[in-house]
């Protein structure tokens, strides 16, 4: 099958990145209506790189949609099951954003700047209008907006040494999660220790469009040692790191129980929030499918372009593949799927269906372990 190559044009943000990011990707997609690398080297060699070096990612496809105003909080409360009621500025909160019947809209990571403003950084889906609608309709007294914030990342053991170079703050200043203002090639910039990867790193986020392509070369020529490339986003890395992705392993059809996000919010926080009587309602019954990871020996089986059918063992509901790859380090395929809730311990044996035909595997527990005595995996 012949792929056709992407159309550029004025329906497409364009990164104030692309002309240096753009250079050497293999492949690409489409997120936030953005174009987003997806591959440089090959994905095999671009995983091993970022674990071992230290990549710079043009992640301008994760638009900023900026909330301010009096009600501010008040609206990002009504957001998210998350309690946000402690969150102060120079903090980040992953939290997962949901409709009146409980489904994932969005799982951005919210930056508190100010008490009154907020920035939520988002995954692919148009949440700009999400939150307009519901502060106009609600009667929230705040501005909410698309400011001219564009994100690039740093990703791999080498990030903090190289970040070092950049700034005056010592990298060890700058806590999970939190994030300090910098300047950097004469703008200014907030730099988050957050990024979509298991190898650590930063994202910096800037504020100055027309300044992209030397924020770019200013970090790139701290680093002519450091044997830093172009990367994006790894499949293999999200995968064996836990990352989910909005829109491949969860969207409005599931809820964050199910998702396994649990640790990301408080059902019965003080603040009013939507869809808590339908979250409500599936805790208390309990959630009919659950999200594990599965290992599936082999390799060839290619990332679904729609999600694989699963049968598990002792279930008859079926369940589902949403993600799915060869890991080069674990020797074998790991991946996400959807498990009927009463059939999803570590050790299921399931059998996926792709269209290179039938493969069987087993549910694994988040260590990569299919026997939790089993210490050789993870």
């Amino acid at each position: 099958m012949t792929t056709p190559r992407l159309s550029l044009n004025q329906r497409l943000r364009k990164s104030p990145f692309e002309e240096r990011s753009h250079v050497g990707a293999t492949l690409a997609s489409v997120y936030n209506h953005v174009v987003l690398p997806s591959v440089y080297a090959s994905l095999e060699e671009d995983y091993w790189h970022l674990r071992e070096h230290v990549q710079i990612w043009d992640v301008a496809c994760q638009v900023q949609v900026e909330v301010q105003g009096p009600d501010a909080l008040a609206l990002m409360e009504y957001l998210t099951p998350r309690d946000l009621s402690q969150i102060v500025p120079g903090q980040c909160v992953y939290a997962p954003l949901i409709d009146a019947d409980a489904g994932i809209v969005n799982d951005p990571i919210i930056l508190c700047l100010a008490p009154d403003r907020f920035w939520l950084s988002i995954s692919d889906s148009d949440v700009l209008l999400w939150v307009k609608g519901l502060a106009t309709g609600a009667g929230f007294n705040v501005r909410v907006f698309d400011p001219d914030v564009f994100p690039v990342s740093i990703q791999g053991p080498k990030s903090d040494l190289l970040l070092s170079r950049l700034i005056d703050t010592p990298t060890e200043d700058i806590r999970r999660f939190r994030f300090i203002e910098a300047r950097i090639a004469d703008t200014d910039l907030i730099i988050a220790r957050t990024g979509w990867s298991g190898q650590g790193g930063f994202e910096f986020y800037l504020a100055e469009s027309a300044k992209g392509v030397d924020l770019w070369d200013t970090i790139v020529g701290a680093a002519t040692d450091l044997n830093l490339r172009s990367g994006c986003p790894n499949l293999i890395d999200r995968i064996e790191t836990g990352l989910l992705s909005h829109g491949n392993d969860m969207t409005f059809s599931n809820n964050p129980i199910e998702a396994g996000l649990d640790r990301f919010f408080k059902l019965g926080k003080d603040s009013d929030y939507l869809g808590r009587q339908a979250l409500e309602e599936i805790a208390s019954a309990g959630p009919s499918q659950r999200m594990v990871r599965i290992m599936v020996p082999g390799s060839g089986i290619t990332n679904p372009r729609e999600i694989y059918p699963m049968r598990v063992s002792g279930s008859e509901q079926p369940g589902s593949v949403t993600s799915i790859c060869h890991s080069p380090r674990m020797r074998c395929h790991v991946g996400f799927a959807y498990a009927p809730a009463d059939s999803c311990s570590p050790g299921t044996r399931i059998t996926i269906s792709t269209p290179a035909g039938d493969a069987e595997g087993q549910i694994a527990d988040e260590h990569w372990r299919v026997d939790a005595s089993d210490h050789s995996v993870g």
